[in-house]
C-alpha cells in the first residue's frame, strides 16, 4: 500500500466522540466544498484553493444535517436534517431559498434528477417524495421498502429510479408509471440502526450499469434493464463498503470500507490501483469535475482532497465525459418524442420531467446554453411548454434533426469555459470565523480583543483589553445588526456588518470609549455598497465597500473624504495617521498566485507615501497584515511567511519569519502582532488554523530570522544577527535623519545607534573568527571592512595573530592603515576650516587638545567594545590601568618643550634688542597678569590636578569636535605665565 500524506482539516467537530455521517460535495469548477455532518446543523462551503480561508457557514436547521444535494447546473443546494426538513438554497451564495418539503422522521438521503426540476428525498419514513422543485409540489410518493431508504439515485437517462434501505433491499422504480420493476432483496449489507454509514447505489455515466455495495466486501454491477448482475469488484477491502462514487467519465470508481480504507478501481480492468487508509471511516467522497482529485470526509467531521488519485501514467478521470445531452443514445426523453405521443399520462408527467414551464428561474434557462444542444430543441421546447410530456418506451428511436449551418458554431460557443483561479475573499486582520453556538473574534490584536455570540437572533459583543491597568473599562454591548468585522485602538471601536437582502442594508457603527459629550455613539447605513473591511487612526475611521470606495470619517462621524480603490478590497489596518489598504491588482495568475497591491495613506496630511505589490509565498494567500509595535508595515501569508516592509532598495519587503524554517508540520501560527524583535502568535495544532475565544488564548513570541539557506560555515545565527542589526541600524539611521529634517532631538536616538554599531561589531568579530575556523579568509577580509569601531578592527587583528594568520594580520592591517589615513584627512581639512574663521587661533594649543581629545575616545572606544574585553580580556585591562598615567605624563611633556622653546626664542629677542623694548615688554606681561589673575591661578589649578593624577577621571562620552574652541584661553594664559616668570629671570 502506497502511503500518502493527505492533509485532513476539521469541518465539523463531534461532541460526542463516537463518529457520524459525514456528506461532501464539489462545486462545478471544484473552486468549492461543501461538508454537513448529522451532528452538526451547520453546512460549510469551504474554498478549496485557499483551504486556509475560513468557510462559509449556512445555518438554517434546528438538527444535524444528514443529506446534500446539488442541481447538475450547480445553482441550487439542497439539505436534508435529523429535523425532519428539506430546504432549498442558491448555491454557490447559500442564500436561503425556501422550506421544499417535511417528514415524520429524519431525512437519510437527497437526489436530484438531470434537469434539477426534480429532488427525491427519503428517510426513515417509509416512502421516496418526487417533488417538483419549480413550485414545491409533490408529484408521487414511491412506497415498497420496509426500512430506513439510506441511499437513492436517478438514472442518468430519466428512466428509472433506484433505491436502497437499511436491510440491504434495492428496487428499481419506473418514472413514468410509479411502479416497481425489480426488487433485489438482501444484496447489500444490513446496517440496522447504525446511521453513521449507509447503503448507497450509483449509476454509471452512461447510465449502463447500477453499482451496489455487496456481502462479500465487494461492489456488484447490474444492468439498467434487467437488473442481472453482472461482475463484481472485490479487492482488498477485508469488511463491507460503506460507499462508493463513479469519477466523471465511468473509468474508475472509488470505494470507501468499515476497514478505513479507500481503493481506487479500475472499472474496465475489476482491478484496484491505488489505495489509501486513513485514522478513521471515510463516509463520504466525491470526485473532482475538473481535475484529478477526490475529496473525502470522515466520520470524525474531517477532510481533505486526495490529489493525482488516479495515477498520471493512466488516463484522466475527466477525460471522455459521457455526453447525454445528444439525442443518439437510446431511452432519452426529448420534445419531438413529445409531439407524437401528445396524451396527458396523469402522473409524473405532470411535473415535466425534462420540460421547463414559464415559471422556470433564468438561471435554469440558462441551463440548455451550457450544453451543446441543438437550437431546433430549444424550439420545440419552447412550443410545448404547455404540453405534458409521457415518457415513451426506451427503446424507442428518437428523431434525428435538420442539420443547420450554424449549428458548429453554436456548439463552439456553448461550450463551458473553465474559470481560473479563484480571487482571495476580504479578510479582516485578528478575526475568526463563525461557529455555531460559540463564541467568536471579530477582532484580535496587541491591545485587547472583541468578541461576539449568537443567541436568539441576536449578537453579545464584549470588548476586553490585555492590560486592565491602562485600557478603559467598556461596557458589553447587545448587536441587532449581526457584525462580523471590527476594529479597536486606544480611542473607540468601529463595526461592520455585511450586507442581507434588500432590507438588511451593510451597517458601519463607531464606538468611543470615553468623550465629552452624549450620544457619541455614530452609524452609517449603506444600500447600493456592503462594507468588506475597517480600520482605525488617530482621530479618523476608514471603511472599505464592494464598490471600491475608500471612506474616510472622522472620530465625531464627519464623511471627510471618499477616494476610488483601483480593485477589490483584500484588508486594511490602521497605525496613528496612516493608513495601509491591499487591493487585488488583476486576476490570479494560473499558477494559482494572488496579485496584491499595497497602499498607505497618511490621512492627516492627505498624502500617498507608499505604494507597491505585495509580495505572497506562490499558492498562498494573505492570512493577517498590519503594522507592527513601531509602526512597520507587515504582512502574513498562509504558508507561514512573515515579511516586513522596508525603505532600503527603493521600498522592499523582508521575510523575517518562515514557518517552514522551523519543520513543525503540525502546528499552524495565528498572528496577532510584532515588535523589532519578535513576533506575537497563537500556535495552533493542525488542522485548526484559528484559536477559539475560551479558554483564553496563550500567546507565544517567537524569534523573528531571516529564512537564510545553510551556510558552509554553520554559522546561520551569527549571520542572521548580523543582517538583524544591519537592518535596525538603518532604521535607526533613517529616525534620525528623520528628526533632523524636522528639527527635533535625536538624542536618545544617537546613543541607540552608537550602541548598535557596537553591537554590530561584536556580531561581525565573532563571524571573523567563524571564517578563520572555516578557512575562509577572503570573507573575513569583507567582514572586517565593515567595522564601525577603530579598536573592533585593531582586535580583529590582535585576533588573526593569535591564530597566526600573518597574511590575513598583515591585509587588517592595511585596511586599518587605509581608514586612518581617510580619517586624518577628513580631520585636516576640518582643522583648516576652523582657522580661517578665527585669527586668534592658536594651532599648536588646537593641535594639542586635538590629542587628548583623540585619546579619550579612543579610551571610550575600548570601553563600549565589549568585544575586544572578550579576545584580550587580560591586555585590555592592563591598558586601561595604565592610560591615565601616561596621558598625564604626555601632557606634562608637551607642556615642558613647548616652554623651553617660548624661553630661547624669548632670551635671543632679549640680546638683539634694546633695553627699552625689554621694559615695555615686562609692561605688558605686567598688564597681562593683572588682568587675567583668576584665570591663571585656575589654569595652575588644573594643571596641578593633572600632576596628581586626576586626568584619569574623563567621563565616558561620545567623542565631540577635537577644534572646540572653549580651551584656547586657558592654553594662551599658561604661556603667558611661563612668558612672565621668564622675564624676571632674567632680569
Amino acid at each position: 500500500m502506497k502511503i500518502r500524506s493527505i492533509k485532513l482539516r476539521e469541518a465539523h467537530k463531534n461532541s460526542n466522540g463516537v463518529g457520524s455521517f459525514c456528506s461532501v460535495l464539489w462545486d462545478q469548477q471544484g473552486e468549492q466544498v461543501v461538508t454537513a455532518s448529522s451532528s452538526d446543523s451547520s453546512i460549510c462551503i469551504h474554498d478549496a484553493i485557499l483551504p486556509a480561508n475560513p468557510p462559509k457557514f449556512i445555518r438554517n436547521h434546528r438538527d444535524g444535517v444528514s443529506a446534500l444535494a446539488l442541481t447538475p447546473n450547480f445553482t441550487c443546494l439542497a439539505s436534508g436534517s435529523i429535523d425532519h426538513s428539506v430546504k432549498l438554497y442558491k448555491f454557490p451564495g447559500g442564500e436561503f431559498e425556501t422550506n421544499i418539503t417535511r417528514f415524520t422522521l429524519p431525512i437519510r438521503t437527497l437526489a436530484f434528477n438531470r434537469s434539477g426540476t426534480m429532488l427525491a428525498a427519503a428517510g426513515d419514513d417509509d416512502g421516496i417524495k418526487l417533488i417538483n422543485t419549480i413550485d414545491g409540489s409533490i408529484a408521487r410518493v414511491l412506497k415498497g421498502h420496509r426500512g430506513s431508504i439510506t441511499g437513492i439515485a436517478f438514472d442518468p437517462k430519466s428512466e428509472y429510479l433506484a433505491s436502497v434501505d437499511s436491510l440491504g433491499t434495492v428496487m428499481h422504480w419506473e418514472l413514468q408509471s410509479g411502479k416497481t420493476i425489480h426488487v433485489l432483496t438482501g444484496i447489500a449489507p444490513v446496517i440496522g440502526s447504525d446511521f453513521s454509514f449507509m447503503n448507497i447505489v450509483s449509476w454509471s455515466p452512461n447510465g449502463d450499469l447500477l453499482a451496489v455495495p455487496g456481502l462479500k466486501n465487494d461492489v456488484v454491477m447490474y444492468d439498467r434493464d434487467t437488473a442481472e448482475k453482472l461482475f463484481s469488484l472485490r479487492g482488498e477491502h477485508v469488511q463491507p463498503i460503506c460507499f462508493l462514487s463513479w469519477s466523471p467519465n465511468g473509468k474508475y470508481m472509488a470505494t470507501s470500507g468499515l476497514d478505513r480504507q479507500v481503493l481506487i478501481w479500475d472499472v474496465d480492468k475489476k482491478q484496484d490501483i491505488d489505495r489509501q487508509k486513513f485514522e478513521n471511516r471515510v463516509t463520504c467522497m466525491a470526485w473532482k469535475p475538473i481535475g484529478n482529485a477526490l475529496v473525502i470526509i470522515d466520520i470524525m467531521g474531517k477532510y481533505g482532497v486526495w490529489e493525482s488519485a488516479v495515477p498520471s501514467s493512466m488516463r484522466s478521470p475527466t477525460e471522455g465525459i459521457p455526453d447525454l445531452s445528444s439525442k443518439n443514445g437510446h431511452g432519452l426523453l426529448f420534445y419531438d418524442e413529445e409531439e407524437e405521443n401528445p396524451s396527458v399520462s396523469g402522473s409524473l408527467s405532470d411535473i415535466g420531467e425534462d420540460s421547463y414551464g414559464e415559471s422556470e428561474s433564468f438561471s435554469r434557462k440558462r441551463l440548455h446554453k451550457q450544453h451543446s444542444y441543438p437550437d431546433d430543441w430549444e424550439e420545440d421546447t419552447n412550443e410545448e411548454l404547455d404540453l405534458h410530456p409521457k415518457v415513451e418506451p426506451r427503446k424507442k428511436a428518437p428523431h434525428g434533426h435538420k442539420d443547420r449551418p450554424d449549428n458548429k458554431r453554436n456548439e463552439l460557443k456553448n461550450v463551458p469555459i473553465s474559470a481560473g483561479p479563484k480571487m482571495q475573499e476580504a479578510i479582516q486582520p485578528g478575526a475568526t470565523p463563525q461557529l455555531p453556538g460559540k463564541r467568536r473574534f471579530l477582532c484580535y490584536s496587541m491591545l485587547g480583543s472583541i468578541t461576539t455570540m449568537e443567541h436568539d437572533g441576536y449578537s453579545h459583543i464584549e470588548i476586553d483589553f490585555h492590560d486592565t491597568s491602562s485600557g478603559p473599562r467598556v461596557p458589553a454591548m447587545t448587536d441587532y445588526f449581526g457584525f462580523t468585522m471590527a476594529s479597536l485602538n486606544e480611542n473607540g471601536s468601529v463595526f461592520a456588518n455585511p450586507r442581507k437582502g434588500e432590507k438588511n442594508m451593510s451597517t458601519l457603527m463607531y464606538r468611543p470609549f470615553s468623550t465629552w459629550a452624549n450620544n457619541s455613539e455614530w452609524s452609517m447605513r449603506f444600500e447600493e455598497e456592503e462594507v468588506r473591511a475597517v480600520a482605525l487612526g488617530t482621530g479618523w475611521v476608514a471603511a472599505i465597500t464592494s464598490c471600491n470606495f475608500l471612506r474616510i470619517f472622522t472620530e465625531g462621524g464627519l464623511q471627510r473624504y471618499i477616494l476610488s480603490l483601483d480593485g477589490p478590497v483584500v484588508t486594511a489596518a490602521g497605525f496613528k495617521d496612516e493608513l495601509a489598504v491591499v487591493t487585488h491588482a488583476s486576476p490570479p495568475l494560473p499558477s494559482n498566485e494572488q496579485i496584491l497591491e499595497f497602499r498607505v495613506f497618511n490621512i492627516r496630511l492627505g498624502t500617498q507615501p507608499r505604494r507597491g505589490r505585495l509580495p505572497l509565498t506562490p499558492g498562498s494567500c494573505l492570512s493577517w497584515f498590519g503594522f507592527s509595535e513601531e509602526g512597520h508595515l507587515s504582512s502574513f501569508d498562509s504558508k507561514g511567511v512573515l515579511r516586513v516592509f522596508t525603505n532600503q532598495y527603493g521600498g522592499s519587503w523582508l521575510p523575517l519569519f518562515s514557518a517552514i524554517k522551523l519543520k513543525k508540520p503540525e502546528e499552524n501560527y495565528w498572528v496577532v502582532g510584532l515588535n523589532t524583535s519578535k513576533l506575537f502568535c497563537v500556535i495552533c495544532k493542525s488542522p485548526d488554523s484559528f484559536p477559539e475565544t475560551t479558554p483564553k488564548p496563550i500567546l507565544s513570541l517567537l524569534d523573528l530570522s531571516f529564512p537564510l539557506a545553510s551556510s558552509d560555515l554553520g554559522a546561520e545565527n551569527l549571520e542572521n544577527e548580523f543582517i538583524m542589526n544591519n537592518m535596525h541600524l538603518h532604521r535607526i539611521q533613517s529616525t534620525i535623519e528623520e528628526m533632523e529634517a524636522v528639527g527635533e532631538d535625536t538624542g536618545l536616538l544617537d546613543d541607540e545607534a552608537f550602541n548598535t554599531e557596537a553591537a554590530l561589531d561584536r556580531c561581525i568579530l565573532r563571524l571573523i573568527a567563524s571564517c578563520c575556523n572555516g578557512d575562509k579568509l577572503v570573507r573575513a577580509t569583507e567582514l572586517v571592512k565593515l567595522l564601525a569601531l577603530e579598536k573592533s578592527v585593531k582586535g580583529a587583528i590582535k585576533l588573526v595573530t593569535a591564530l597566526k594568520l600573518p597574511n590575513l594580520a598583515e591585509r587588517f592591517n592595511a585596511i586599518l592603515e587605509e581608514r586612518m589615513n581617510k580619517e586624518t584627512a577628513g580631520g585636516t581639512i576640518s582643522a583648516s576650516t576652523e582657522l580661517k574663521g578665527d585669527t586668534s587661533f592658536n594651532a599648536h594649543a588646537a593641535l594639542t587638545k586635538s590629542h587628548i581629545t583623540v585619546e579619550s575616545s579612543k579610551r571610550l572606544e575600548s570601553q563600549d567594545s565589549p568585544s575586544l574585553n572578550l579576545l584580550a580580556p587580560s591586555q585590555t585591562k592592563k591598558r586601561s590601568l595604565e592610560e591615565p598615567s601616561q596621558d598625564v605624563n604626555v601632557e606634562a611633556e608637551n607642556a615642558k618643550a613647548r616652554k623651553l622653546e617660548m624661553a630661547r626664542e624669548f632670551k635671543n629677542a632679549f640680546d638683539m634688542k634694546k633695553a627699552k623694548k625689554v621694559k615695555d615688554e615686562k609692561d605688558r606681561v605686567d598688564e597681562v597678569k593683572n588682568g587675567r589673575e583668576l584665570e591663571n591661578a585656575k589654569e595652575v589649578e588644573d594643571v596641578e590636578q593633572d600632576k596628581n593624577g586626576e586626568a584619569n577621571k574623563v567621563t565616558a562620552q561620545r567623542p565631540t569636535n577635537p577644534f572646540a574652541k572653549s580651551s584656547n584661553k586657558k592654553q594662551n594664559t599658561s604661556l603667558f605665565d611661563s612668558l612672565k616668570k621668564k622675564v624676571k629671570a632674567d632680569t
